[in-house]
This record gives C-alpha cells, sequence and structure tokens, in this order.
C-alpha cells in the first residue's frame, strides 16, 4: 500500500487518465470525483474506476477531446452534451446551469446527454447546498436490471441523490442505486473472488446467486424485489427522466462499463435544482427542516445522511489514503 494525500491522488489519477487519452478539463473533473469518492469510503466508485475509464479511453468508447456545451435551452431548463466524453465535467456545467436558472425562476433542470458513468451522484450536489438550495440528482447506466415480471437486463441500476441543506450543519446528503446493492460492489467481489450476499442478483439463468462474476454476467435486482414491484417501477421512472425527456439512450442500448470494448454508451443524467426562497423562504425551511432532523435524533442510533461519509472524508483530508500497488502499476500502463 501507498499513502497518498488527496491533492497527491487526484494528480495521479488526472495523469493517469491524461496518458490515456483524456483532455486536461476532462482528467482533473474525474480526478476530484473519483479520489473525492475515495476519501468517503466508497471504492467501488472510487480508484477502482481508473483503470476502466483509462481502457475506456484507449478503446475509443470514451472521447477524450470532448468538451462539453450547452446544446439546449429555454427558461429554467438546459441541456448539457457530454459530447461522449467522462461524465465529471459535463455534470459540473450542468449543476452551474441549474444553480443560476433557479436563482432567476426559482426551480430549474439540467440535463447531460452523450454520458458516461457519472460516479456519485450525490456528489455532484455539493455546490446546490453550498448555494443553499435543494438538489436532486438522476442517472441511468447500461442494462442490469429487469423490468417488472421481467428477467432479461432493461434498466440500469438508476441512482437517485438529494441533497437538503441546513442551518449551521452538514446537509442531508442522499444517495441510493434501485437495485438491491450497487453494481460497483459487485463489481469489487468479482475482483476480490468474495461472495456477495443472496438476495443481490440473479445469474443468466434467473437463478438467485452468491457468484459475484454469475451476478455481472446476469441481473442485478431492484429494491424489494422479493416482494414488491416498486424498486422497478422506481428505476423506469428514472430511466425515462434521464432518456426521453433529455435524449440520451437506454439502458440496454449501451454497452455495459465493465466491458472494456463495446459502445459509448451515451446515457444521461438530471438535476433539479430548487431554490427554497421562492416557497416556504430560506428562514422557513431552515426552521422546519431542523424540526424534522431534532425529531430524528430522538431516537438514539440514528444517523443523518452523509455524515459517515463526511467523517471519513475528513479523515482523508488529514490522513491521506491507502492505494493498493496494484492499482498504481495499472495507472502506468
Amino acid at each position: 500500500m501507498t499513502t497518498m494525500s488527496l491533492p497527491q491522488a487526484r494528480d495521479a489519477v488526472a495523469a493517469a487518465l491524461r496518458a490515456a487519452g483524456a483532455n486536461e478539463a476532462m482528467a482533473a473533473a474525474a480526478a476530484r470525483a473519483l479520489v473525492l469518492a475515495e476519501a468517503q469510503g466508497l471504492g467501488s466508485h472510487g480508484l477502482a474506476r481508473v483503470a476502466q475509464y483509462a481502457t475506456h479511453l484507449r478503446n475509443g468508447r470514451v472521447n477524450g477531446d470532448a468538451v462539453p456545451t450547452l446544446r439546449r435551452q429555454k427558461g429554467a431548463a438546459a441541456l448539457i452534451d457530454a459530447h461522449e466524453g467522462l461524465a465529471f465535467a459535463a455534470c459540473e456545467m450542468a449543476i452551474a446551469e441549474a444553480i443560476g436558472r433557479a436563482r432567476d425562476f426559482g426551480i430549474a433542470i439540467a440535463g447531460v446527454t452523450g454520458s458516461h458513468h457519472c460516479g456519485v451522484v450525490v456528489d455532484h450536489l455539493r455546490p446546490v447546498a453550498e448555494a443553499g438550495m435543494v438538489g436532486l440528482g438522476f442517472a441511468n447506466s447500461p442494462a442490469a436490471m429487469p423490468a417488472a415480471g421481467g428477467r432479461h437486463p432493461i434498466f440500469g441500476t438508476n441512482p437517485v441523490a438529494a441533497v437538503f441543506p441546513r442551518r449551521d450543519a452538514l446537509p442531508l446528503a442522499i444517495d441510493l442505486s434501485l437495485s438491491e446493492a450497487a453494481r460497483g460492489k459487485v463489481m469489487v467481489a468479482a475482483k476480490q473472488g468474495k461472495a456477495i450476499p443472496i438476495g443481490w442478483a440473479v445469474d443468466r439463468n434467473g437463478q438467485p446467486t452468491t457468484d459475484a462474476q454469475a451476478a455481472l454476467e446476469g441481473s442485478m435486482l431492484p429494491i424489494g424485489a422479493a416482494t414488491s414491484p416498486k424498486g422497478a417501477m422506481l428505476a423506469l421512472v428514472v430511466e425515462l427522466l434521464v432518456t426521453a425527456l433529455i435524449g440520451a439512450q437506454f439502458g440496454f442500448e449501451a454497452s455495459s462499463f465493465f466491458e472494456d470494448a463495446g459502445n459509448r454508451p451515451r446515457i444521461g443524467q438530471a438535476f433539479i435544482v430548487i431554490d427554497p426562497g421562492a416557497l416556504a423562504g430560506s428562514a422557513g425551511y431552515l426552521d422546519r427542516v431542523e424540526v424534522l432532523v431534532g425529531e430524528m435524533l430522538h431516537d438514539d442510533g440514528v444517523r443523518l445522511p452523509g455524515a459517515r461519509r463526511e467523517e471519513l472524508r475528513l479523515r482523508a483530508e488529514a490522513e491521506g489514503i491507502e492505494v493498493p500497488e496494484a492499482l498504481l502499476a495499472q495507472w502506468r500502463r
């Protein structure tokens, strides 16, 4: 293991992505996001993705020369074209557009089309909370889950995120995949040769499995799939929000992120930003949030969403992060 400070890790990741063909801005934005994820203990969306992104760049699955542009705008809505590059610079642009338009209109939506894997969705919403606004984030991904009652993968694991600022406290930061477990966790288990819990996935024949590799070749299960179609219905909602509405590809039209060769996924992300000042008023909103938080904290053991990740991030800022030598060797290829 090698201990790196967060700036050192960002420099190393950016260098690896530049060497694979990413332009300066794309590499820097991706490095910020991946190292932030790692610092929060989210290894499946952190440094483990560097080699994957680099391979996609080298194999033409990502356009390393892409510079995101504002493709369409109307009032409180904006569409950003990622031009088949890595998602992070385009998502940063979308968030900036949404915040600016929410200041003008009270609410705004910004979509990203022609995109790629966008990492930890709630991290894109950090600037929204810093601006004192409420943020919602949605993304699709290559097909990994079946429709309700179906067997073959159609939807991605389609994460949903939300951020709610608080008065003089960390925002409530909520981030969840609509699969029973994030597919990135299965990817890490497969690389480590570890089993996964029953109920996370089925193999290619539709049979429950604890074999992580068989799960990657089969389908993830939507949340609550054992008793209800609700998870699959939510996945459908997100799929439509970030594809039909935004103009991106459906998950079943995109090659898996876990394939070295394949098409450019051209998937989508959507961000909604709301100014509380346009509704209850900023002070009224903040008062009501604290009433709810206080009620939640009456029970021992309640952990506010985002708190643990922030603890880990602050520790990583002070102590650095451990990077396996095997990962460093992959980056130097």
